[in-house]
C-alpha cells in the first residue's frame, strides 16, 4: 500500500480495523491491490458483491439508469423501485416491500412495523422483541440492541427497552416468554455469529408458537437472502411462511440497497408519514439490483452445488487446525482450532486470498455467487498451503 493511500487514511475515523491492503480494481471473482498483486475473492465485500466485479450486464444497467435518471425521492412513482417491488415479492411469496438503503436500516424497519401492529391491534405494552443469543442485526442502537451479543453492547449505553435475548435452538425458552411479546426476529443462519444455522425443527416449531401467540416472525436475510445459500431466502429451506422478511447485501451486486417485504396481514400496517427515507429504493440501486437478479436466476442452482464442493474439500484436506466446517450455499464458516482466525486471515491475504472471519473462531468464506470452479479450486489450494504451513 503506497505511503500516499495510507496518509489519506488520516482522515479517516478510525472505527475499523483494516488490513495493509488497497484494492484498486477488480474483475469477475479476483481483486489488484495499488502494486499489482492479484487476489481471489472469497469475501465478496462482506456478501455485498454477489456477482463478482464489473459484471458487463450491471455496468450497462446503472450506466443507462445513471444517464436517465439518478433519483426524485419517494414522492414519486419510479419505473426501477415498482418493478424491482413485484420481483422481489414473487421471488419470496411476500406482499409488499420497503426500500432502505443498508441491513440495520432494513432491521429498524423491521422493529418500528411490529411495534405499529401490535400497539394498532392490542394497544400499549406489548412491544418487546425477542432475538437470539449470539445474533448480529446491525449497528444502529436499536439493531445493535436486537443483536444478541455481549462484545457488541459496550460504550453506548442506555441502549433500547424493549428487547429480549433468548437461547438459540431453545423452544421451551420461548414458550416462556410472556404477554409482553409482539415479534420474534431470527437468522436462520447467524453470519457474524460464526456461521451458525439454526436448527430446522427449532424454526418450523418458533414458526408455529409465533402463530399461536400473533407474534410476528421477521428473519433478517441481510445475509443469507438474495441467493446466498442457494434458495432466493434462506427461509425458503425450512417450510415456513415468515410475516417480515430483510435483504440488503448482496440485493444491488455492490451498491447501497437494503429493505423488507411483508405478507398480506402487514401490507398497510405503516400508512404515507409512519416510515420513510429520502435514498431507499435509489433510481440507480434498483437497476442495479433487477440486473443483479437476472444474472443470478440463471446460477442459482449452481449455488449449492459449489457450496458442498467447498465443504467437502476442507473436510478431505484433514486439516490439523480445522475443527469442523459449516454452512449452507456459498456461506461458509470453518471452525479453527489453537489459532486466532484474524492471524490465519492475514496468512491468507498475503498469500492472495481475501476472506472474512465470524465471531471468535471461524474463517469465514462468502465468495461470488458467479464465482467458477477454477477459482474455488485456486483458492482452496492457497487456504490448503497457508494451512499447512502454519
Amino acid at each position: 500500500m503506497t505511503q500516499e493511500i495510507k496518509n489519506q487514511y488520516d482522515y479517516v475515523l478510525p472505527t475499523y480495523g483494516r488490513y495493509p491492503v488497497a484494492f484498486v480494481s477488480a474483475k469477475d471473482c479476483r481483486l489488484w491491490d495499488d502494486s499489482g498483486k492479484e487476489y481471489i475473492d472469497f469475501m465478496s465485500g462482506i456478501g455485498v458483491c454477489s456477482i463478482g466485479h464489473a459484471h458487463p450486464a450491471w455496468v450497462a444497467a446503472i450506466t443507462a439508469q445513471a444517464g436517465k435518471l439518478a433519483h426524485t425521492s419517494n414522492l414519486y412513482h419510479t419505473e426501477p423501485g415498482g418493478k424491482l417491488a413485484q420481483r422481489l415479492c414473487k421471488l419470496s411469496g411476500m406482499s409488499g416491500a420497503f426500500f432502505a438503503n443498508s441491513g440495520a436500516e432494513s432491521t429498524e424497519g423491521m422493529i418500528k412495523i411490529a411495534r405499529k401492529y401490535s400497539k394498532d391491534k392490542y394497544g400499549s405494552g406489548q412491544h418487546t422483541i425477542l432475538t437470539l443469543e449470539d445474533s448480529f442485526h446491525g449497528r444502529t442502537l436499536a439493531a445493535l440492541t436486537a443483536t444478541g451479543q455481549d462484545k457488541f453492547h459496550q460504550h453506548f449505553d442506555p441502549f433500547m427497552p424493549g428487547f429480549r435475548h433468548v437461547p438459540v435452538n431453545d423452544i421451551d425458552a420461548l414458550k416462556k416468554q410472556g404477554d409482553d411479546v409482539c415479534a420474534l426476529l431470527i437468522e436462520v443462519i447467524q453470519g457474524e455469529g460464526g456461521v451458525m444455522p439454526l436448527d430446522s425443527e427449532y424454526v418450523k416449531q418458533a414458526a408455529e408458537l409465533c402463530k399461536e401467540r400473533d407474534w410476528l416472525l421477521m428473519i433478517d436475510e441481510v445475509q443469507t437472502g438474495i441467493g446466498r445459500t442457494g434458495r432466493w431466502f434462506g427461509f425458503q429451506d425450512f417450510d415456513i411462511s415468515p410475516d417480515v422478511v430483510s435483504f440488503a447485501k448482496g440485493i444491488a451486486g455492490g451498491l447501497p440497497l437494503g429493505g423488507f417485504l411483508v405478507n398480506k396481514k402487514l401490507h398497510n400496517v405503516l400508512n404515507p408519514g409512519d416510515h420513510a427515507t429520502t435514498y431507499g429504493g435509489n433510481l440507480i440501486c434498483c437497476a442495479a439490483a433487477l440486473a443483479t437478479l437476472d444474472i443470478l436466476e440463471p446460477i442459482l442452482p449452481q449455488v449449492s452445488e459449489k457450496g458442498d464442493y467447498i465443504r467437502k474439500r476442507i473436510e478431505a484436506m484433514n486439516l490439523p487446525h480445522v475443527d469442523s466446517v459449516r454452512g449452507k450455499g456459498l456461506m461458509i464458516g470453518i471452525k479453527i482450532k489453537d489459532i486466532p482466525p484474524g492471524e490465519i486471515n492475514l496468512k491468507l491475504l498475503d498469500a492472495g486470498l481475501a476472506s472474512l472471519t465470524a465471531g471468535t473462531d471461524v474463517i469465514r468464506f462468502l465468495p461470488p455467487l458467479v464465482i467458477s470452479k477454477e477459482d474455488i479450486d485456486a483458492g482452496l489450494e492457497i487456504f490448503e498451503n497457508v494451512m499447512k504451513s502454519i
